[in-house]
């Protein structure tokens, strides 16, 4: 696995108010990697993501993106925030059909005749045959993967996943995981894999961050990990105890 860094956070804090949610000392997410994040509700996964997509600035401390600086009162250029984006675990979906929700990014972003790549995107999500029908008549785990081609078609370099899987039957939990292994192995895509499933976190990561109370407990190769963590709370998560 390459290890050329492409996010670095250093001493970074995010409060609302008198309330902290996230107190992150160091951490670091590899180019080409998978990434695992676990912890429970309300340890600041989520709040993580936002950030690492840009949409929420740290309160205090740095985080490095490739050679840009991201840190309080500095925007990240346009052209920056265009190499990462997110599926959240409910896809927004437009009242229009399969293929005009796929090609929404391209279009915000000015980019025309992109047929030949939302007929790709779809394709990679085996949905192909279901370009001209609306998105409401979808099931749970067919919006899902339009949402998926939805931020493939915009070709990022990052892609954050916000529980991707969260509600859906075992079979679409399989075809949205082998997508996410596909993205990762052929086309080089760094992901950021926010889940509860434990068991998903050790099919699909190279390295798992344990995040409790908003701060970084532990983050290892998913092999140690799982079979031999150094903190007494990773191993209680790890065994489905409660930690919180």
């Amino acid at each position: 696995m390459n290890k050329e860094t492409i996010y670095q956070l250093q001493n970074v804090t995010k409060r609302y108010g008198h309330r902290q949610v996230l107190n992150i000392e160091s951490l670091e997410v590899f180019q080409g990697e998978i990434l695992g994040v676990v912890g429970p509700s309300g340890a600041g996964k989520s709040t993580l993501l936002r950030i690492f997509n840009f949409l929420e600035q740290p309160t205090s401390g740095l985080i490095k993106f490739q050679r840009e600086r991201y840190e309080p009162g500095r925007e990240m250029p346009l052209k920056v925030r265009r190499k990462v984006t997110t599926v959240f675990q409910r896809p927004m979906l437009l009242d229009r059909n399969v293929f005009d929700n796929v090609e929404y990014g391209l279009r915000l972003q000015g980019r025309r005749n992109g047929n030949q790549r939302v007929q790709r995107s779809l394709e990679q999500v085996g949905l192909s045959e279901f370009a001209r029908q609306r998105a409401c008549t979808l099931s749970g785990g067919e919006a899902q993967r339009v949402a998926l081609a939805r931020a493939m078609v915009l070709q990022p370099q990052v892609l954050l996943l916000d529980e991707p899987t969260a509600n859906l039957d075992p079979h679409n939990v399989g075809l949205i995981e082998e997508i996410i292994k596909t993205l990762n192995h052929e086309q080089s895509v760094t992901l950021v894999l926010v889940t509860h499933n434990v068991f998903q976190a050790r099919r699909l990561a190279d390295r798992v961050v344990f995040i409790l109370e908003g701060q970084v407990v532990e983050v290892a190769q998913v092999d140690q990990f799982f079979e031999a963590p150094q903190d007494a709370r990773t191993k209680a998560f790890v065994n489905g105890e409660m930690v919180y």
